[in-house]
């Protein structure tokens, strides 16, 4: 509605009077906001759940597609036999009281849970090597006292459950915006180092006899293939078919293929270790599934406290990192994640683990990011030779076509939650008796390939090893486009990758103490040492380029400020977001910075952003209505037309 002039004077003392009462209205309330300790309690979870459950009839229906199929075979072997060789560790370590079919039951457990329950059901959840870590460490700290190990470990879930409980409903997880690349690179590079030691232990405990030296040749030939595979899948060799099915299936084939192979000619008579396994479906020592855990001292269970919170710190950055880098910015995903309500989902598992005498299970690495990998549906694009640098136009690796090379493109994602959920369930079969009986002929020496596949590869994809990759290349024939090439000094990469290195060294060197049980709140300490000391050393401009963040704005929505923070700040490059959804304003900021701005959620939050549209048109002299009672509907509206407004002037784009 119109004003006139004289209408505007004489109502000129009101509309001021009403403006500095909203301004100091707004400054109340953002002070308020501004203090640190003030926690939304489960506004995380609710927003997550808000935004994840319109996908959740689509991410049923959405598995009727071809790669689900691979997907889930893969994943199935993937998850078990590393499991597998984690079993036999823990067996050895802490006289029986893990094996085979607890470890099969405890990624049961993980998968059902997270494919039916999950925000982010392509996060893969087992058993992992940190943990096996925790566990027989553990063991041996209390075995001397005669404590019932069990029931000890049982209340460690129990306590570490409340803990994970408190952490989701108070927001933790909105701390998530200060881990890069950084931390997971070094968390990514000490857990492919615990696979492939994993293996030469495999090795050693079999002697230096025959069996040892048939043994080190079939896991060498087991890691040969598989990487032979894995090449051909990725290369130009045969029909896009045979390709496809080379990388889709050919680890687990090499395994099956070997297990048989040592029962051929006079390796038969070679008398090889095996998987040692138990009854079907029940566990591995002489007990009941569910734990006596009043069964223990009252001391016991409050010294079970501080193991529990190792454990939950652990816990809350492993299966964080695993869920980002499983949503990475390399993948182009197109539905929300959620990693308060996970976390939540994260020590309800724990707990029941705890409960029924199981390994605690977590988000994996490296198999949630492969899993994302494997249900990427791809195309090939092909780049003209005149794009490539002058120093790579006479290589030999475009023989077959000198005008043109090529690369792998992912164009979407299955995203779906029936692969998961599928390799859980064939793993719930793998507790049956012939499955058992199958699984006790496998070799340790394929177990020990095994752990030497799945730590190169995950070496192999690891951004340390990238750069020094970089660094150890010819710079002649490093191509101009190089990424690492816009680092204005070279030292700073030196610098960046030394430090890398030495968090990475420290980590593996405490676990192999006794005070690996601590070796958690250790890799916590990564993130304050690239968000406070690193900037203190290398240059923004080179962090930016040498450093980013691990998964795209998109994903990070769900940890972009509920807490009741309005706004955060993240360095490094803008990656942009391969997915729709809304919620998040990113603008680019001077100093080359990515500014994150979380949108208005609340009825409070848009009527202040009105307000604050309605002021800046004021000072610009505009003339504006004002009313001094305005509904909360009236509010709405004119807050969403603000964001409108506030999209076509600034420099922001809604995403």
């Amino acid at each position: 509605m119109a004003i006139s002039t004289e209408e505007g004077n004489a109502y000129a003392p009101a509309a001021a009077a009403t403006t500095n009462y909203d301004d100091e209205g707004h400054q109340r309330r953002k002070r308020k906001a501004d203090r640190w300790w003030r926690i939304r309690l489960f506004h995380g979870m609710v927003n997550d759940i808000r935004r994840r459950a319109p996908f959740y009839a689509s991410d049923w229906t959405d598995a009727w597609n071809y790669r689900v199929v691979p997907a889930t075979v893969y994943m199935y072997f993937a998850n078990i036999l590393p499991a597998l060789a984690f079993s036999l560790d823990m067996f050895s370590k802490t006289d029986m009281q893990y094996g085979v079919n607890e470890v099969l039951l405890s990624s049961v457990l993980g998968a059902v849970v997270f494919a039916v329950l999950a925000c982010q059901p392509l996060v893969i959840v087992g058993v992992t090597g940190p943990i096996t870590v925790f566990n027989y460490t553990v063991y041996d700290i209390m075995s001397p006292t005669g404590t019932n190990y069990l029931a000890f470990m049982c209340w460690i879930g129990l306590w570490s459950l409340v803990f994970h409980w408190i952490l989701a409903i108070t927001n933790s997880c909105n701390w998530l915006r200060y881990v890069t690349r950084f931390p997971c690179d070094i968390f990514g590079f000490y857990v492919a180092f615990i696979y492939l030691q994993k293996g030469i232990q495999v090795l050693e405990r079999l002697g230096d006899g025959a069996p040892f030296y048939l043994s080190l040749v079939v896991a060498l030939l087991v890691f040969a293939i598989a990487y032979i595979c894995g090449e051909l899948g990725r290369g130009s060799l045969f029909k896009h078919p045979v390709r496809v099915f080379l990388k889709d299936y050919g680890t687990p084939l090499t395994v099956v293929f070997f297990t048989g192979f040592v029962h051929l000619g006079k390796m038969k008579d070679i008398p090889l270790e095996n998987l040692p396994t138990s009854t079907s479906f029940f566990p591995t020592a002489d007990r009941g599934w569910f734990i006596h855990f009043w069964d223990i001292n009252v001391a016991d269970v409050f010294l079970a406290i501080p193991f529990a919170i190792l454990l939950t710190v652990l816990f809350w950055f492993d299966h964080n990192v695993s869920s980002l880098i499983a949503q990475g910015t390399e993948f182009p995903l197109k539905k929300p994640a959620g990693f308060h309500w996970d976390l939540f989902l994260l020590g309800l598992t724990t707990g029941v683990a705890g409960l029924l005498g199981l390994p605690f299970p977590n988000g994996l690495i490296p198999q949630a990011p492969f899993h994302t990998e494997s249900l990427c549906v791809t195309e090939v694009v092909l780049h003209d030779e005149k794009d490539k640098d002058e120093s790579n136009n006479n290589s030999s690796s475009n023989n077959n076509n000198n005008n043109s090379s090529y690369e792998y493109k992912a164009t979407h994602v299955v995203e779906q939650r029936v692969s998961n959920l599928a390799q859980g369930l064939l793993t719930l079969g793998t507790m049956s008796s012939p499955l058992l009986v199958v699984l006790h002929l496998i070799p340790q020496g394929v177990l020990a390939g095994l752990f030497f596949i799945m730590g190169f590869q995950a070496l192999e994809a690891n951004g340390i090893t990238a750069k020094l990759v970089f660094l150890a290349r010819d710079v002649a024939l490093t191509p101009a486009g190089h990424p690492l090439r816009r680092v204005r000094r070279r030292a700073a990469i030196w610098l960046f990758v030394a430090i890398e290195l030495v968090g990475f060294a420290a980590t593996f060197a405490i676990t192999q103490t006794v005070a690996a049980v601590g070796f958690p709140v250790f890799i916590l300490a990564l993130i304050p040492v690239r968000a406070w000391l690193l900037p203190r050393w290398i240059g923004e401009d080179e962090l930016g380029l040498l450093d980013e963040m691990t998964a795209s704005p998109f994903t990070m929505e769900s940890v972009s400020g509920g807490d009741g923070s309005a706004a955060t700040t993240t360095t490094g490059q803008d990656r942009g977001s391969s997915g729709g959804g809304g919620g998040v304003l990113f603008g680019r900021s001077e100093g080359g910075t990515e500014s994150t701005t979380a949108a208005p959620t609340s009825e409070e939050d848009l009527a202040e952003l009105g307000q604050n549209h309605r002021n800046r048109k004021q000072q610009q002299g505009l003339t504006v209505g004002s009313e001094t009672h305005t509904s909360s509907s009236t509010a709405r509206r004119r807050a969403s037309a603000a964001v409108v407004d506030e999209k076509k002037e600034g420099d922001g784009v809604l995403r």
